[in-house]
């Protein structure tokens, strides 16, 4: 069998940091080659080529640094002569990042996501054997077509679905009532499903001024007004239940649709569909106002392909076509 060329592109997290600054926080600061040493063994067949793209938390980073990201992994999957990618990244905004890659990157090589939830100077760290099975998994066969994928704790799953649960647990990407894609088991990879929810667009560039709003009880409408006031582009609200607003959120969403603002409705929930059922403010009167529902992509997942559709030079009307298709509504 032929070896297999894999590129390892190292932006940072806590897969690449270490207790080293004066105040004893943990800062990465170990670079890609440094984060292969800490493999007990690399996979068998396996060329692996590093690319220090950067090296930080990635709660710093920013929409146009995630695009140059996903245009770093197309220029490489693009090569006749590499298999796979695999991206070492913060745990914070990862699934942002692959489901940006998702569905900027168009290709059928694997794009594998990863990162620990340990530093890397911690006895038990996970950031090894996750790298480990990231490597396995973008040189497999059986990972081709299956778009960007995240990889933790033994279990894949699609950029799409999955999402961060727990705040300091290993096993904390989950995909809900969607399930994993499958498992890297003793270097064996399994598939278990294939994503059917994916599209790829080109957009020259990614549009930033999408505004994300959570609501709560009692919420008035003065955020969401300052919004569309401000300059967003697009408002990305996270409703009640099945994408339900208070009566003062509910007139301004009517306003600012009107005013040539798109606003896309998701849900708070961890699971479910938001779908226009109740009125009185709820997500029937924002259906009739003209807002965008997004089905069960979260909050930051709207808000990116929100960005992606936006910078493609998507109108209003195509935007809600387009979430209807990611949404499996089309």
């Amino acid at each position: 069998m032929a070896q297999k060329k894999v590129v390892v592109i190292a932006t940072g997290g806590t897969i690449a940091s270490r207790h080293v600054s004066d105040d004893g926080s943990s800062i990465a600061d170990m670079s890609g080659e440094a984060l292969l040493e800490t493999l007990h063994g690399r996979p068998n067949g396996v060329e692996v080529i590093v690319d220090q793209f950067c090296n930080v938390g990635s709660y710093t980073l920013e929409l146009p640094t995630i695009f140059d990201l996903a245009k770093r992994i197309e220029s490489y999957v693009g090569r006749d002569d590499i298999d796979g990618v695999v991206v070492t990244h913060g745990t914070d905004t990862l699934e942002e990042t692959a489901f940006l890659a998702d569905l900027v990157v168009d290709t059928r090589k694997p794009m594998v996501f990863t990162g620990a939830q340990r530093s890397a100077d911690i006895p038990d760290t996970d950031g090894p054997r996750n790298l480990a099975d990231a490597i396995r998994l973008a040189a497999s066969e059986r990972a081709v077509g299956l778009g960007a994928i995240i990889v933790f704790e033994q279990d894949f799953h699609a950029a799409r679905d999955v999402t961060k649960t727990h705040a300091s647990r290993v096993d904390t990407f989950a995909s809900g009532e969607h399930g994993k894609l499958g498992e890297v088991d003793e270097g064996d990879v399994i598939v278990f499903r294939a994503p059917t929810l994916r599209k790829t667009y080109r957009p020259q560039k990614l549009e930033t001024r999408v505004d994300l709003i959570k609501l709560a009880v009692g919420v008035d409408d003065k955020f969401v007004r300052f919004s569309a006031q401000s300059g967003a582009k697009a408002i990305v609200l996270e409703c009640f239940g099945r994408g339900n607003a208070t009566l003062p959120v509910a007139k301004a969403v009517a306003d600012i649709v009107a005013a040539g603002t798109p606003v896309i409705v998701t849900s708070r929930c961890t699971q479910g569909r938001v779908k226009p059922v109740y009125g009185n403010g709820g997500g029937a009167d924002l259906m009739h106002a003209g807002a965008i529902f997004a089905g069960d992509l979260t909050g930051p997942k709207a808000r990116i392909l929100a960005c992606v559709l936006l910078g493609a030079g998507l109108a209003a009307a195509d935007m809600a076509a387009e979430f209807r298709v990611l949404a499996g509504d089309a």
